[in-house]
């Protein structure tokens, strides 16, 4: 291939630092059907805060639109749009499907579809390209190529940036998988990692994120069981941290674009060949009932200080899925609103990283702009802002009623200035 021009499908947490990266090297196209986003990307604004404006503005050769045919310049594709799960927690491939629809009316002979979204062993041969060959009428591998570069970018966080990540790369022949390796280490300045096919970079993207997902269900049924025992979970996990092995998990909730997913896709494919992955499953489970336990134990604390639980005024810190960035997806605090719901408590949620407009439009929360308005009888740290980690305990102490609950799920405090500590 000659002179390439690469178009991003997708302009979210992973295709924008994609785009541009590759728009400081070569002509790229940044394609959203999110008008509104467009907009706000053309005028230097990046609302996920994952890109600077002085960034934006260094990638020269990259141009944003929402239009279709403005893509019909580039001969190198790559999809990066959301892949979750469903109601059901089973693989939800809508819009990988519907992107691919949309490659099949512009692809052309010689053309290579690369796809980074997350996705079970086989989805990008068996789901996505016959979509494309049946739209395009092109075959594929005479006519058109294809790649599988997994995505592995890490919302908020500043120190490894796509460029300092290592990119596992793959293609649908010998020749492909050179080509996108190639393409990548344009950019990548740590390195590539090339594979032997589409499927094994497919794997190796579930797994990287299912190993941590077991992992932490573990420490997170380790603080289960020591809060039985009466025994403070921080301090054995530091202990037993000083063994030179030990890997230094956290007990938490856990949410996300990936962890909180990846699992599901593998287990689904798993399923189908007839595995049913006993280990995996109950990480999940643990994972997934964090928000109902960590509102528990809340409830149990305040009925041990004498606070009535019916009509009692909760607030929450933090809504996002981890510290420091603004995403909201798939994050699991608002299992424990839900929870506390339950138990007729009222719940305000405080977080100065999130769009309130975007928190009630994804989960019907409201936030509050200001937690000094109001005195709570209990209050739940729930994601380590550093905003939150600044304030004072006199300060967080203060939005509490003279006797109320304050229950630290991050480790932010010392121990002795918490009432529960997970």
């Amino acid at each position: 291939m000659g002179n390439i021009c690469v178009g991003v499908i997708g302009l979210g947490y992973v295709g924008l630092p994609l785009a541009v990266e590759f728009g400081k090297v070569m002509p790229t196209v940044g394609f959203d059907i999110n008008i509104k986003r467009i907009a706000e990307l053309n005028g230097g604004i990046d609302s996920t805060l994952e890109v600077e404006p002085l960034l934006l503005a260094a990638s020269k050769q990259l141009r944003f639109v929402s239009s279709l045919d403005a893509l019909r310049a580039c001969n190198v594709y790559i999809v990066t749009v959301p892949t979750p799960i469903d109601k059901s927690r089973r693989p939800d491939l809508t819009l990988l499907i519907q992107a691919s629809e949309m490659l099949g009316e512009i692809i052309s002979k010689g053309d290579v579809v690369i796809y980074e979204s997350t996705v079970y062993p086989g989805a990008t041969e068996e789901e996505c390209i016959p979509v494309i060959e049946r739209i395009s009428g092109l075959a594929y591998n005479l006519d058109f190529f294809a790649g599988y570069s997994p995505e592995r970018i890490n919302p908020g966080d500043k120190e490894h940036r796509i460029t300092k990540i290592t990119k596992v790369t793959s293609g649908s022949t010998k020749e492909a998988g050179e080509f996108v390796d190639a393409l990548y280490r344009r950019i990548i300045t740590a390195g590539t990692h090339l594979v032997s096919s589409i499927r094994v970079a497919e794997a190796a993207k579930v797994i990287e994120n299912t190993q941590r997902d077991v992992n932490i269900a573990l420490v997170n049924e380790f603080a289960v069981i020591f809060e039985r025992l009466n025994i403070d979970t921080e301090e054995v996990l530091l202990a037993a941290g000083t063994k030179w092995n030990f890997l230094p998990f956290r007990p938490g909730l856990v949410g996300g674009h990936c962890i909180g997913v990846d699992p599901y896709y593998l287990t689904y494919k798993a399923q189908q060949v007839g595995y049913h992955p006993d280990v995996i499953l109950s990480g999940r489970r643990i994972n997934d009932g964090m928000g109902t336990y960590v509102a528990s134990q809340l409830i149990k604390q305040m009925i041990k200080k004498r606070i009535q639980v019916e009509k009692a005024h909760v607030l929450v810190m933090g809504l996002t899925f981890k510290e420091n960035c603004s995403d909201l997806r798939n994050t699991r605090v608002v299992d424990i609103l839900t929870e506390l719901s339950e138990y007729d408590v009222t719940s305000d949620v405080y977080d100065p990283h999130i769009n309130q407009q975007e928190a009630e439009q994804a989960y019907g929360v409201s936030v509050t702009a200001s937690p000094g308005l109001c005195a709570y009888d209990a209050i739940v740290l729930a994601v380590a802002h550093d905003e939150f980690r600044e304030l004072s305990i006199a300060t967080i102490r203060s939005w509490g009623k003279p006797v109320h609950v304050l229950y630290d799920l991050k480790y932010v405090l010392p121990k002795n200035q918490t009432d529960l500590r997970l």
